[in-house]
């Protein structure tokens, strides 16, 4: 079965490109090997819950891309079906920027990063933003966040590919030095209460 993403990233410009430094006949048997890759599998749904960001790609009507970060707490990108994510679309700088490009090209891109395991997901897919739903906002956003929910958007996958590791700096968010640190912290605060009662008996011995 043909690998979805490559019918769409490997357009005829990068398949002569491809064909002229020599990897051409690597990527056409990558091609037709595989499974499609446009579902959400339960790994990638794991990861994309673990996730409190990612890069959302749109193309303006000049043919410029455009690059939007995304931000909020683990989980507020939701996996909606096995074809369809969505998230809350909070009032921002009011440049509208992403919502214009998606007005005239529903082409969209995400791409989901894990610095600390070196895992990078790309998606590609396309997006509709909506405005006047109010049941499907209440489903995105967070109680618990106090921000104000514009819109949503919907993004329906139609492809997706694990990049490799190489080059992806280790980095670690500030919950998870957090979490790394607090199991330390726990095995400090046991170790000096144990000194402390050692010292205590020494004392008493005394």
């Amino acid at each position: 079965m043909p690998r979805k993403f490559t019918q769409i990233a490997f357009t005829p410009a990068v398949k002569a490109a491809q064909e002229k430094r020599g990897s051409r006949s690597i990527y056409a048997r990558f091609e037709e090997s595989g499974s499609a890759n446009d579902t959400i599998t339960l790994e990638i749904a794991a990861f994309i819950a673990d996730r409190d960001s990612f890069y959302l790609g749109t193309v303006s009507s000049n043919g410029y891309p455009y690059i939007q970060f995304r931000g909020g707490k683990p989980g507020f990108l939701k996996v909606l079906d096995e074809q369809t994510l969505g998230f809350a679309d909070f009032k921002g700088n009011v440049q509208y920027v992403t919502v214009g490009n998606l007005s005239e090209n529903d082409k969209a891109f995400i791409f989901l990063m894990d610095y600390r395991h070196r895992q990078r997901l790309k998606i590609w897919g396309r997006a509709v933003v909506v405005e006047d739903d109010p049941a499907l906002i209440e489903q995105l956003k967070d109680p618990n966040y106090d921000a104000v929910v514009e819109r949503a958007i919907l993004f329906r996958i139609e492809a997706w590919n694990w990049n490799c590791p190489q080059h992806i700096p280790i980095r670690y968010s500030e919950q998870e030095v957090a979490e790394i640190t607090a199991s330390r912290q726990a095995r400090i605060d046991e170790l000096e209460q144990r000194l402390t009662e050692l010292e205590e008996r020494s004392i008493r011995k005394e």
